[in-house]
């Protein structure tokens, strides 16, 4: 919730511009009237950390969407068509699968280039398969179930079938792997934008603010430590709410 509110009004909790600096407040240290410091450029570390979150978030949740639709549109075909269909979705998933999340997406931003959008879709792209695996598993034990068989002993038509009884269960557990990918996707994007594929300065971006911190770590550590605890509490945040969606799905399926 706190995330939600300061990505959609930063400005509520600061009075600084996170792209205005002031020369002569360069490197000073957390004080009352910067309480995050300010960075090389005399920009104020709290309102770019705060900024940030709704850059980090946008993208995240861009990239989350991204991977959620087009594994759960893969992950039912899988499971409902036939078997020549299901082996080759099952062979794609393998193939994005073998390679890790952030590689995969490095390579697809170096030939879509940079830019928010290219970075949120390489994210999506690099995620299908956690959707996409968990989606067709779940769409093969719903078909399967007494309640499907039933209602095509009564005569109910494979489109309402599919809409009332299939469709329903299987995407119920799409919110407890997007909870949890979110975070995931998070720390990817400001991997990215640590590594100069994401967002450029001087957008208040964690990943970038994270870059632009290295070269002054060893005289001034709050430019990097703060948005790098912004990135770390965010990851825990979901993946706690994950884990409790988790328990609460498991339980449904007992």
């Amino acid at each position: 919730m706190l995330l939600a509110v300061v990505a959609l009004g930063p400005s509520l909790f600061t009075g600084y511009d996170p792209l205005t600096g002031d020369v002569t407040e360069t490197l000073q240290a957390p004080s009352w009237i910067h309480p995050f410091g300010t960075d090389r450029l005399g920009r104020d570390v709290l309102a770019r950390t705060l900024y940030g979150t709704r850059y980090s978030l946008l993208i995240g949740l861009a990239g989350m969407a991204v991977s959620a639709a087009a594994g759960v549109l893969l992950g039912i075909l899988a499971g409902l068509r036939s078997r020549l269909l299901d082996e080759a979705v099952s062979r794609l998933f393998d193939v994005l699968s073998s390679f890790p999340g952030v590689l995969l997406a490095m390579l697809i931003v170096t030939f879509l280039g940079q830019g928010m959008a290219n970075i949120a879709l390489a994210v999506g792209i690099a995620g299908i398969p956690k959707f996409g695996r968990v989606v067709r598993a779940q769409t093969q034990l719903v078909r399967g179930a007494d309640y499907v068989t039933h209602a095509t002993i009564y005569g109910l038509g494979r489109s309402r079938i599919f809409l009332r009884h299939v469709l329903p269960n299987v995407l119920v557990a799409v919110p407890v792997i997007a909870t949890i990918y979110i975070g995931n996707t998070i720390l990817v994007v400001s991997g990215l934008s640590f590594l100069g594929l994401g967002p450029q300065p001087p957008t208040p971006e964690w990943g970038v603010m994270l870059a632009e911190s290295r070269d002054v770590l060893r005289v001034a550590w709050w430019p990097g430590v703060f948005p790098g605890l912004a990135v770390t509490l965010t990851v825990i945040a979901f993946s706690i709410v994950g884990a409790v969606l988790q328990k609460r799905f498991e339980g449904r399926l007992a």
